[in-house]
């Protein structure tokens, strides 16, 4: 009798040695890595979430910003990480155009990760600067582009991001001529439109809405379904005629590809749940950011076709980066 009591009592204390464990393994910090500079759009994204994410998970949401390479410095170390603690947020620079046109890439966008889901869809918007170009809108935008052939230049974070494939898509589409500048990052780009260096910029709605508003910055079109609230007098590509270009952009949460599927569930139902927070959705929808919360197995073919149809883009404009 008594032995039986030992072995029980050693099965109870292992179970509670096991809970203790799993416990303490909750409250330590879940590690998210934004692969761009703190302040930019990336960066928003999980910081309008991180203390309603923090309160739901029961532990320490950390946020740490690895910028560089488009992206890929941080991505990478996300991809390398094994503490089932570090997660990354995506986007569709780094899980679509950069396995698109970086010949060489430190991480696989397809095999190095599980997506866990996608966090918000982000409008694209073209805009520019309203004492280069007299134009008021698409239309007229297309027929000064065409009377001035190679003349007019726009503006990109650099070779190969998303704003050079937005830039490329709208000259495929509408047959102009513009010549692509790159800058080391949307600061100094935007910062040269603004400063009117260069008069067009291809940007995502969330970054230029301050410029916008205050009318340093004419949108031309944006990247939706349906006019936005925040721009109620822009209307989307698809209204311009030109509904190819009609596809947003998107930030998304994803995993190392070993992270185990239930502490994988368990961070996606609690970003679902954050961006039911009517505060949180609020501070996403006034920076032109649109809530989802889709699922681990949805975002993971998201990625997967949003490569597919980057690479297609970029061999039909001829873009690649060393």
């Amino acid at each position: 009798m008594q032995r039986r009591h030992f072995l029980s009592a050693v099965a109870v204390a292992a179970t509670v040695s096991v809970s203790g464990m799993a416990m303490a393994q909750d409250t330590r910090p879940l590690r998210i890595i934004v692969p761009f500079p703190a302040g930019g759009s990336t960066d928003m994204v999980p910081r309008n979430m991180q203390d309603v994410l923090t309160k739901l998970l029961g532990q320490p949401v950390v946020i740490e910003n690895k910028a560089g390479a488009g992206g890929s410095i941080g991505m990478a170390e996300v991809a390398r990480a094994t503490d089932g603690l570090t997660f990354g947020i995506a986007t569709l620079s780094t899980h679509g155009v950069n396995p698109a046109v970086y010949t060489k890439l430190p991480y696989n966008a397809t095999e190095d990760f599980v997506g866990v889901t996608e966090i918000v869809k982000a409008p694209g918007v073209m805009v520019i600067n309203p004492k280069l170009i007299p134009a008021k809108n698409f239309a007229e935008l297309v027929a000064y582009l065409k009377a001035n052939p190679g003349k007019v230049s726009y503006a990109t974070p650099g070779n190969g991001t998303i704003g050079h494939m937005w830039g490329a898509q709208f000259i495929k589409a509408t047959g102009v001529d513009m010549l692509h500048i790159p800058y080391r990052g949307a600061g100094p780009a935007i910062n040269d439109v603004l400063g009117g260096q260069v008069p067009v910029y291809f940007d995502q709605v969330a970054s230029s809405l301050p410029h916008i508003q205050s009318g340093k910055l004419r949108a031309i079109a944006v990247s939706w379904n349906e006019r936005l609230a925040v721009l109620p007098d822009v209307p989307t590509y698809k209204e311009a005629g030109h509904a190819e270009l009609n596809d947003p952009s998107w930030f998304g949460l994803v995993a190392p590809k070993n992270t185990p599927a239930d502490t994988v569930a368990r961070v996606q139902k609690a970003v679902a749940d954050a961006l039911k927070d009517p505060a949180v959705k609020k501070r996403m929808d006034a920076q032109g950011m649109y809530v989802s919360g889709t699922s681990s197995a949805d975002f993971t073919k998201q990625i997967a076709s949003e490569v597919t149809k980057m690479k297609s883009v970029a061999a039909a404009a001829n873009i690649s980066v060393n």
